[in-house]
C-alpha cells in the first residue's frame, strides 16, 4: 500500500493511500528519520479515521529529509544531449529540504533565473541506516520510491562547474505523491515522463539507467552514513527543455506532468515567485 504525508484535519500525519481513500497512520507525523521500514511496518491503522484524498493536504512525501543526494548525467540519452563524456562514476549533487514541495503544489519560478527547466527522476528513500553498503544488500536499505521533478534553473547551474546554485531554489522540487514499497513495483523496464502541457518531452525506462539504485546507494555511503529518510534523486533522461532547438523553457501557467510507471505522478502548475520589499 502506498503512503503519503499530508495535513488532515490540521495536523501533520502518515496514511495508507487506498485508491482515493487515507487511512491514517496511529502516532506518525512524516515519513522520515522516525519512519524506518519497520515503524512503517508495525504502524497501527486507524480507519475510523479514513477520510477522501480531496480533503487532505498533500506534503512532500518526505517533508524533512535530512539529506537529499542528487545524480546527474545518469542516461545516456541525457549524456549525449549536453555533448558530454560518459561518467566513470557517478556525478552527485546536493538538494536541501527547503526546495521541496508536495505533488500538486504550485512551482515557484524565482525572478533571478531565466531558463527553468525541467527533469523527470525516480526518487529512493531510505529506510535503514547504513555506511558502507555493499552493492548486493543495497535495496535492504530502501524504505521505497518515489517521484520527483528536478526543477533546475539553467542560467544559474552553469555560471561555476558546480551545479548547487541551479538546483536548489525554494519551492522548486516535487517529491510524492505517495512512497511505494520495493515489494509493491517492478522498477526495472518502469516507464518514466515528462508531459508539459499535454504534449510528451521525456520518454525513457529505469532499463537505461547508467548507474544502479544498488551502484548509488553503494557509492553514496562510502563517504557518508545514509539515514532514515535521506533521499536520492537517480537522475534524469534525454528530452530536457534548455537541449532542444529553440529551447523550451518553463514559465508562468505551464502544468508539468512528471511520471513513474508503477510509481505515481506529480502535476505541478508553475508561478512566478512573489518577492516581498524585504528579505525574510
Amino acid at each position: 500500500m502506498p503512503y503519503i504525508s499530508c495535513i488532515l484535519a490540521g495536523r501533520p500525519v502518515v496514511a495508507e493511500l487506498d485508491g482515493d481513500r487515507v487511512v491514517p497512520l496511529d502516532g506518525l507525523a512524516e515519513i522520515g528519520a522516525q519512519t524506518p521500514g519497520d515503524v512503517l511496518d508495525r504502524a497501527t491503522r486507524r480507519p475510523e479515521l479514513a477520510v477522501t484524498l480531496d480533503e487532505v493536504e498533500l506534503r512532500p512525501v518526505v517533508p524533512n529529509p535530512g539529506k537529499i543526494f542528487c545524480v546527474g548525467l545518469n542516461y545516456k540519452a541525457h549524456i549525449e544531449e549536453t555533448k558530454r563524456e560518459l561518467p566513470t562514476y557517478p556525478v552527485l549533487f546536493p538538494k536541501y529540504a527547503s526546495s521541496l514541495i508536495a505533488a500538486d503544489a504550485p512551482i515557484q519560478l524565482p525572478p533571478e533565473g531565466e531558463y527553468y527547466d525541467y527533469e523527470a527522476e525516480l526518487a529512493v528513500v531510505i529506510g535503514r541506516a547504513g555506511r558502507r553498503i555493499p552493492e548486493e544488500r543495497a535495496l535492504e536499505h530502501v524504505l521505497g520510491y518515489t517521484v520527483a521533478n528536478d526543477v533546475t534553473v539553467r542560467d544559474y547551474q552553469y555560471k561555476t562547474h558546480q551545479w548547487l546554485q541551479g538546483k536548489a531554489w525554494d519551492d522548486s522540487t516535487p517529491l510524492g505523491p505517495a512512497l511505494v514499497r520495493p515489494d509493491e513495483v517492478d522498477l526495472s523496464k518502469a516507464r518514466i515522463t515528462t508531459v508539459l502541457n499535454g504534449e510528451v518531452m521525456q520518454d525513457s525506462d529505469l532499463s537505461y539507467l547508467i548507474f544502479s539504485i544498488e551502484r548509488l546507494i553503494a557509492t553514496v555511503s562510502e563517504f557518508t552514513t545514509l539515514q532514515p529518510g535521506d533521499v536520492i534523486l537517480t537522475g534524469t533522461p534525454g528530452g530536457v527543455g534548455y537541449r532542444r532547438d529553440p529551447k523550451v523553457v518553463l514559465k508562468p501557467g505551464d502544468e508539468v506532468v512528471v511520471e513513474v510507471e508503477g510509481v505515481g505522478a506529480v502535476r505541478n502548475v508553475c508561478v512566478a515567485e512573489r518577492v516581498g520589499d524585504a528579505a525574510e
